[in-house]
């Protein structure tokens, strides 16, 4: 199983991980069901067109252009970084389904704050729940790949 490699800045992705963080919280208490969307909807088009993602161009030409916030750069696969936002992002689609399609508040919310609450794990202690399913996702992969491998060949 070959391994992707590419530059991570670790310091946008903890950025990333404070805005979604603080703009979940802001809407919780602010009560703007609609701000989860808006969280979720950043994450899904950075997942989609990394180069486009709002939190990672509010950084790069904020943040890290004005020296505000060091770059702390790293070899490393960014897709399961890009799986872990996109599988947020489309958490923080359900709780928005859940606000307005079916009026459960409460869904809605465990939701938005089950991806804050594995933003801030991530943050604090740089495990990440997503990375990690999207490694023992692709392992799942090679395996079943090489067992399909040895049936067909046999």
């Amino acid at each position: 199983m070959a391994r992707q490699s590419s530059v991570v800045d670790r310091t946008a992705l903890k950025f990333n991980q404070s805005s979604i963080i603080s703009l979940i919280i802001l809407a919780f208490i602010l009560k703007l069901e609609w701000l989860v969307a808006v969280v979720g909807l950043v994450l899904i088009v950075g997942t989609i067109i990394p180069a486009a993602g709002a939190f990672k161009l509010i950084y790069s030409q904020l943040f890290r252009r004005f020296r505000i916030l060091r770059p702390e750069v790293v070899e490393e696969d960014i897709r399961q970084h890009l799986f872990a936002q996109g599988l947020g992002g489309v958490f923080l689609g359900f709780a928005f389904i859940s606000f307005v399609g079916f009026d459960q508040a409460v869904v809605g919310w465990s939701l938005s704050f089950l991806v804050a609450a594995l933003a801030l794990v991530n943050l604090t202690t740089n495990f990440c729940l997503g990375c990690f399913l999207y490694l023992r996702l692709r392992r799942i992969s090679f395996h079943m790949k090489t067992f399909t491998d040895r049936i067909t060949n046999n």
